[in-house]
């Protein structure tokens, strides 16, 4: 399960990576971001009306309402990061995002930790490149989230992106999910491809493309440098 990734791409460099149409970035003067969080906005590439990729802000994580087990009472609502592969398709909380709403969330490296470690120890993930951390995107998926809080209904645009199981240099840290990593030459598969064509892609990375550029007790020290 990964709570925690970045994006320090530049939006020209994005624009052109993902082949997004100047008219269509809604990004603005956006930062790069070397710390996002679940609720946290960030950049998504997503596919508007008439099918055209645009570049977006969207809030990390799906909401849903969330209720007191003691009073019964509602709370701050539930935030849903992640959404496993292996029930993306048939799960009634995200298959409808599943079939039509799939998009490409932008990233260069994603933090995991041992389960248990104390004290914890941060991981960052990047793939090999010409550049420290060169950009790539998780199989993200989108929605506006329609929640009830203690105030009364909320609703917000959220993205979340899919896991899967892990390859064998993310297993040294997480032995259970990674989150599923896409090949420039399958983004168009993911945004237009039928359910079947999509989880065809829903697949480990290679572990021969990736790297831990940098490891700590600080988990939000995502340097930019990898580290020795």
């Amino acid at each position: 399960m990964c709570n925690l990734y970045s994006n320090t791409t530049a939006v020209e460099a994005m624009r052109q990576l993902f082949k997004v149409q100047p008219l269509q970035d809604r990004l603005g003067n956006a930062e790069p971001l070397s710390a996002i969080y679940p609720k946290y906005d960030a950049p998504v590439v997503r596919l508007d009306e008439d099918g055209a990729r645009e570049l977006v802000s969207l809030s990390w994580g799906f909401r849903s309402t969330k209720k007191s087990k003691k009073t019964g009472n509602i709370i701050s609502p539930s935030v849903w990061n992640n959404a496993r592969s292996d029930k993306v398709a048939t799960s009634g909380f995200w298959k409808f995002a599943f079939k039509d709403r799939r998009c490409l969330v932008p990233a260069s490296s994603y933090c995991e930790w041992p389960p248990g470690g104390n004290p914890q120890v941060f991981h960052w993930f990047a793939l090999h490149g010409d550049e420290p951390r060169p950009p790539f995107a998780f199989a993200g998926l989108w929605q506006t989230s329609k929640y009830e809080t203690k105030d009364g209904p909320e609703s917000c645009e959220t993205h979340t992106f899919l896991t899967t199981t892990g390859n064998a240099l993310t297993e040294t840290v997480h032995p259970e999910r990674m989150p599923v990593i896409l090949r420039p030459e399958h983004y168009d598969q993911w945004l237009h491809g039928s359910t079947d064509d999509a989880l065809a892609l829903l697949e480990p990375f290679s572990a021969e493309e990736m790297l831990i550029v940098r490891k700590g007790t600080e988990h939000g020290s995502d340097a930019i440098e990898p580290s020795a």
